[in-house]
């Protein structure tokens, strides 16, 4: 049930690399806004029957983008949501279009340093199952921030803070922001 007082607000969809907290964020920022929280990775499982790393394998990136923006079209039409989006969704200008018109978009920026503490034993992220990870991370953080920045209405760091605070930190932003227009 969502909470009266957050009921006039967009939805919330997180966006950033790999390892930024956008599930373990937005678990928290879904609860202390009374919404349903989604994961649009966990999404895409769900309705196909199929990990990631095997639409990756049997479909390519190609393929999996393309179902991720069916995804994204459809959870971007819903309210009342916080939703962690995967990594790459912002490669796809469709996506980004959905994400910026549909809601608020929080980009949860992350250094490659984090991202890999975060990441380096997750066998569940085929994009980083190369040689070496710290260059593919920094690699994809640089052909990926400009999108992140594009689409994003707020940039928070997130290597200052527990998720919680950060989605505290997240909601007063949005309220503040809000209550002023």
């Amino acid at each position: 049930m969502p909470s009266k007082e957050f009921e006039t607000l967009p939805n919330i969809y997180l966006v950033g690399p790999m390892g930024a907290g956008k599930t373990t964020v937005g678990r928290h920022l879904a609860e202390l806004l009374g919404r349903e929280f989604l994961d649009s990775d966990h999404e895409i499982e769900r309705k196909t029957g199929a990990t990631i790393p095997w639409i990756f394998e049997k479909e390519g990136e190609q393929g999996f983008r393309g179902r991720e923006t069916i995804v994204i079209d459809e959870l971007t039409a819903r309210q009342n949501l916080v939703l962690a989006t995967g990594g790459g969704v912002v490669t796809q200008a469709p996506n980004r279009e959905f994400l910026k018109q549909r809601g608020i978009v929080i980009y949860l920026y992350t250094p490659v340093e984090i991202q890999l503490q975060r990441t380096y034993r997750d066998k569940n992220r085929p994009l980083l199952q190369v040689e070496n990870p710290e260059k593919k991370l920094k690699d994809l953080l640089e052909a990926r921030d400009p999108f992140y920045r594009e689409v994003a209405h707020y940039i928070i760091e997130t290597n200052q803070g527990a998720a919680r605070d950060l989605a505290q930190k997240i909601l007063n932003l949005i309220v503040s922001e809000n209550v002023s227009k």
